[in-house]
């Protein structure tokens, strides 16, 4: 019997990294709370500024969050005066203490040049979409084209579950064009996953984007 894997972790350390990077033998279940709620609140609080992922790395003197964004001035400000207010919203209310002396809160923004060969940011416009209830089949097909129209793009699938149109009773539907070997290791490919909150329910989107293989 066959069992669903994230196609991320299937690929860890070949094609990609961990998303958190820190070790702690005494209270690691803290340190796991700390970033998923650092994640959750940026998501949430910056929901126009395309965030495809939040990096957290922690060491004895530094604690660096690292957000990639497609519009990384949303996040910034005017002369970086949100930077400082995330800092200080950070240590109040999600780290909920001070850090030490010796350690440093350091946050960085990484500006992603062409959101359309990013899996989580495509689907985050297809949900965007949805929820403005525009014909799901019509979406999927526009973004399609939007990403194999460049180069990068080796293939893509897009899938979409629940009551698709207001529908009584939920399905899946999905698209596909180019090629995706998802048995593959080496292949490179990125996914994403968003939902769609509609008056009737939630629309699951899940794109996987395969941008070749990647070899050591």
């Amino acid at each position: 019997m066959s069992h669903k894997v994230h196609p991320k972790a299937f690929r860890l350390k070949e094609t990609s990294d961990w998303g958190s990077r820190w070790f702690d033998e005494k209270q690691p279940s803290r340190y796991l709370e700390e970033d998923f709620k650092i994640r959750t609140f940026l998501t949430d609080k910056f929901q126009e500024a395309g965030i495809e992922k939040v990096e957290i790395e922690r060491s004895p003197n530094r604690v660096s969050i690292l957000i990639h964004s497609s519009r990384p001035g949303l996040i910034i400000g005017r002369g970086g005066q949100q930077i400082d207010e995330l800092k200080d919203l950070f240590q109040k209310k999600i780290l909920k203490r001070q850090l030490d002396e010796k350690q440093a809160l350091k946050i960085e923004i990484k500006s992603i040049r062409n959101p359309w060969i990013s899996a989580t940011l495509v689907a985050q416009w297809i949900a965007q979409r949805i929820e403005k209830r525009m014909p799901f089949r019509k979406i999927m097909k526009q973004a399609i084209s939007m990403v194999m129209g460049y180069k990068e793009a080796k293939g893509i699938r897009i899938q979409i579950s629940g009551r698709l149109n207001g529908a009584s009773i939920s399905r899946t539907e999905w698209r596909q064009k180019g090629q995706l070997p998802r048995q593959t290791i080496r292949a490179d490919i990125d996914y994403g996953f968003e939902e769609a909150n509609c008056t009737y329910g939630k629309i699951g989107v899940k794109v996987w984007i395969y941008k070749g293989e990647t070899f050591a």
